[in-house]
């Protein structure tokens, strides 16, 4: 069973939790530290997921892909790796990351440009979601690239 982040003064009267096979990992803050966290961790590790998967879309779009992946494999492995692995995992899951990224927005703030980061990647994710499902054209394009 998974780890639950909890916060918030009446956290640690939660312990007993414990006894029915929840872990519990107790953050030190306020109410809402916890969901912070979560929401902080999903924008960073989805919204890489994100930013490579448009970018790679974007540079097989005009024939730059294979230069792409040249360019990640000689500078950049570790997030060559990364993108390898978050990818193809993302596929089934990216219509469930669509709302979490409009939450993630939410959270950023409206009045911070950045919470246009995470709108972005909500859009791309639906679009993602839909084409697994249907054609699969940009799936196929992000599966070609990592064969290379």
């Amino acid at each position: 069973m998974g780890i639950t982040d909890l916060s918030g003064d009446v956290a640690p009267n939660l312990a007993g939790l414990e006894r029915c096979g929840l872990r519990n990992h107790y953050l030190d803050g306020p109410i809402g530290a916890a969901s912070a966290l979560k929401l902080s961790y999903a924008g960073m590790t989805k919204g890489l997921t994100a930013i490579g998967t448009a970018m790679i879309l974007a540079a097989e779009r005009v024939g730059a892909g294979p230069a792409l992946k040249q360019e990640l494999a000689a500078s950049q492995p570790q997030i060559l790796a990364r993108l390898s692995k978050s990818l193809p995992d993302m596929y089934p899951k990216a219509y469930r990351w669509v709302d979490e990224m409009r939450f993630i927005a939410e959270f950023v703030g409206a009045t911070f440009p950045e919470a246009g980061i995470f709108d972005g990647a909500a859009g791309l994710y639906q679009r993602l979601a839909e084409n697994v499902a249907g054609a699969g054209k940009e799936r196929t394009s992000l599966d070609v690239f990592l064969a290379r």
